[in-house]
């Protein structure tokens, strides 16, 4: 259970998720002009799974503004303990979300990046009406076509995005993918320009009636790349907060 106290990290872990958040931070930025972007149009999200909260705190007094969790309940344990101790970052789901889990997360999220079916879509439609509010959420698209991955499939892609449309309470901001882990990270850019050509292509669905604005794609040893073809927000982890035991 979670609690509001947190163990203090140590001086020098704390100086080890300093620097890597600011060597990160100017990874970004470099790969943004190299692609003549604005690195501010990027958000970096510091995916803090399986990582305990003192990490995600003191990432957060550091100045990450926004957390990925894959699994609904350590997200709503950090948040709970990350709250007691007075922060609040945007928490994004980025993982699989089941539907019996979509009732405890509602108006607990700033994004849900990992919608990837109709019946999901409906659940957090419905769930997101019972509370008034309204629900941003991408579609994740299976753009490798990976067995072991979810999301839609990019042929299935624009019924989906119908579908999201025609739901009251839902916000649909765009898209998310993964690309493979490839040994060279050049290899995933097939991947990624062609999540931004479906991405422009759901935009122009949308059209001006709402914001579909985010691109989400790209982690620790691909974001240069994912920036390099178009990503809004990377999901960035052991870059961050080191390796996962």
């Amino acid at each position: 259970m979670a609690t509001n106290e947190q163990t203090a990290l140590p001086p020098e872990s704390v100086s080890l998720i300093a620097g890597r958040l600011q060597a990160v931070r100017q990874a970004i930025a470099a790969a943004a002009v190299a692609a003549g972007r604005d690195p501010a149009a990027i958000t970096l999200i510091g995916v803090s799974k399986f990582f305990p909260a003192n990490m995600a705190a003191e990432a957060c007094r550091l100045g990450l503004t926004d957390l990925g969790e894959n699994r609904v309940q350590e997200m709503l344990e950090k948040s709970s303990e990350l709250a007691g101790a007075g922060l609040n970052p945007a928490w994004h789901l980025i993982g699989t979300l089941q539907k019996n889990k979509v009732r405890q997360i509602i108006g607990r999220t700033a994004l849900i990046h990992s919608v990837d079916s109709l019946p999901l879509l409906e659940e957090i439609s419905r769930r997101s009406m019972e509370h008034n509010l309204v629900t941003d959420i991408l579609l994740q698209v299976n753009t490798s076509g990976e067995a072991t991955k979810h999301g839609f499939t990019p042929a299935d892609l624009p019924a989906a995005a119908s579908a999201a449309l025609a739901l009251p309470a839902i916000a649909l901001r765009g898209l998310m993918t993964m690309a493979p882990l490839f040994e060279n990270p050049d290899d995933t850019l097939p991947v990624f320009a062609q999540t931004r050509e479906l991405f422009c292509a759901v935009a122009g669905q949308v059209g001006a009636a709402a914001a579909c604005d985010i691109l989400s794609m790209g982690m620790s040893h691909d974001f240069r790349q994912a920036i390099a073809c178009g990503a809004t927000h990377v999901r960035i982890g052991s870059a961050i907060f080191g390796p996962r035991l």
